[in-house]
C-alpha cells in the first residue's frame, strides 16, 4: 500500500491518532447508551438542537428539554463546556497499553497484561469483560481462564477499545499489530471479541499507509478468520456500501441482521464503525460524526473511528473545534497518568514505533524499527 500523503510525518500521524481517539470519545460520550440512544433518538436530538449536520461536539440540551436524557457526565463533554477531556476507559486502556509496551516490551505475555491491570488500574473503573477478568485475576486464576470463567461478556467490545496502541506502534504492519492485540485480548475475551481487537489494531496500523479507508478495512480483514461472524459483518457493510445504499439504509439492514446481540457486542459495533469509515470518505469530521450518529457504543466507536481518521490526516489537519477544547490534556484513572499531556503520550508512542525492539525497561533489541517518515 502507498500513502496518498507521504509528506505527513510519522509523529504527526501518531499524534493525530491520539487526538482523534480522545475527540471521538468525547463526541460520543454524552449519548453512550445504545438501548436508549438509538440512531433515531440521536438524530432527533441533533435536529432539536439545530446541530445537523454534526460538525462539532454535541450541543448542551436546551432548558426544559424532555425525552433526551444525556449521560451524567454531559456538562463536561458538550460544546462550549469542554476544558480538557473527561476520564473514560476508552482512553485509559490506550494509556495502559502504552505503559505495557514501555515497561514489558513488545514480547509481553498475557500474564503481564494482567499484572499491569492489578497494579495500575482501579477495579471500579473496569466494566463487563474487563471487570470479570480482573476479578478472576484477583482470585488467582490465570489466562485463558480469566476470560472464560463466569464471564458472559466474552464477545463484547472491551478488547477492541484496547487495541489502538498496538496499531500506532506498528505503522504499516497490520499483522504484527494484530498479534500484539491478540495477546492482550485473550486476558478477557474469546471468539469475536478477540477478532475485534485484532481487526482494530490492524485497521489502525494499515491506516498509516492505506490510500483510502477501504484499503485499510481490506487489510484489517486479512488478520482474522474470514468465516467469523465479525468478518462476515464487516464484509456485509462493505458490500452494501458498494451497492450504493445510503448510510441509513446500510445500518438499518445490518441492524436487522445482528438483532439480539446487544448494543455492546463487538459485531454490531463493527458494522457502525465500518459504515462510519466508508461513508466518512476520509474526512475527519464526517467520519466521527457518522460513527457516533450510528448509535450503539457511541463513545467507543467514536474513539476508534477518530483514531483511524486522525492517523490518516495527521494532527495538524484535525479541525480546531475538535482539537483546541482538549487543551492537550486527558483525565485518567490509570495510576500516575491523570492530567497527562496528549502530546507527551504521542511522543512516547512514536519512540516505540520507531524503535519497537528497545524498551526503557530492558534496553534489549527485540525487532526492527520502521522506515523514516
Amino acid at each position: 500500500m502507498t500513502s496518498t500523503a507521504p509528506d505527513i510525518p510519522l509523529a504527526d500521524r501518531i499524534h493525530g491518532g491520539w487526538l482523534g481517539r480522545v475527540a471521538g470519545n468525547m463526541l460520543g460520550k454524552p449519548v453512550e447508551r445504545g438501548d436508549y440512544w438509538t440512531r433515531n433518538r440521536i438524530d432527533r436530538y441533533l435536529r432539536h438542537t439545530d446541530a445537523l449536520p454534526l460538525t462539532d461536539y454535541l450541543p448542551a440540551p436546551p432548558e426544559g428539554t424532555a425525552g433526551f436524557e444525556l449521560r451524567p457526565e454531559w456538562p463536561a463533554c458538550v460544546r462550549g463546556r469542554i476544558d480538557g477531556s473527561c476520564r473514560d476507559d476508552d482512553v485509559d486502556y490506550a494509556i495502559l497499553g502504552l505503559e505495557l509496551l514501555e515497561s514489558r516490551g513488545f514480547g509481553f505475555s498475557t500474564e503481564q497484561v494482567g499484572e499491569l491491570w492489578l497494579s495500575r488500574l482501579p477495579y471500579l473503573q473496569t466494566f463487563t469483560a474487563e471487570r470479570a477478568a480482573y476479578r478472576n485475576l484477583a482470585n488467582g486464576l490465570k489466562p485463558p481462564l480469566t476470560a472464560t470463567y463466569d464471564n458472559p461478556y466474552q464477545e463484547w467490545i472491551g478488547a477492541l477499545i484496547r487495541a489502538d496502541v498496538f496499531g500506532w506502534t506498528c505503522p504499516g504492519d497490520p499483522r504484527r499489530a494484530a498479534s500484539l492485540a491478540r495477546r492482550d485480548a485473550v486476558l478477557s475475551h474469546t471468539g469475536n471479541g478477540v477478532y475485534a481487537a485484532m481487526w482494530a489494531a490492524a485497521l489502525v496500523a494499515a491506516a498509516f499507509t492505506a490510500a483510502a479507508p477501504r484499503d485499510a478495512l481490506d487489510a484489517a480483514l486479512t488478520v482474522i478468520p474470514a468465516s467469523s461472524r465479525f468478518a462476515r459483518t464487516v464484509r456485509r457493510v462493505t458490500s452494501l456500501y458498494e451497492a450504493s445504499l445510503s448510510w441509513e439504509e446500510t445500518l438499518a439492514t445490518v441492524e436487522s441482521e445482528t438483532a439480539g446481540l446487544g448494543w455492546i457486542h463487538a459485531v454490531p459495533n463493527a458494522a457502525v464503525l465500518t459504515a462510519g469509515l466508508l461513508y466518512g470518505d476520509g474526512d475527519f469530521t464526517r467520519t466521527i460524526a457518522l460513527t457516533v450518529r450510528g448509535g450503539l457504543d457511541t463513545d467507543s466507536n467514536g474513539a476508534t473511528a477518530g483514531s483511524v481518521a486522525g492517523v490518516r490526516c495527521g494532527a495538524a489537519a484535525i479541525p480546531a473545534q475538535w482539537r483546541d477544547p482538549l487543551r492537550d490534556r486527558v483525565r485518567s484513572a490509570v495510576f500516575g497518568y491523570d492530567g497527562v499531556r496528549i502530546s507527551e503520550l504521542a511522543e512516547r508512542t512514536e519512540r516505540l514505533a520507531r524503535h519497537p525492539g528497545v524498551t526503557e525497561a530492558s534496553g534489549v533489541t527485540e525487532g526492527s524499527g520502521v522506515p523514516p517518515a
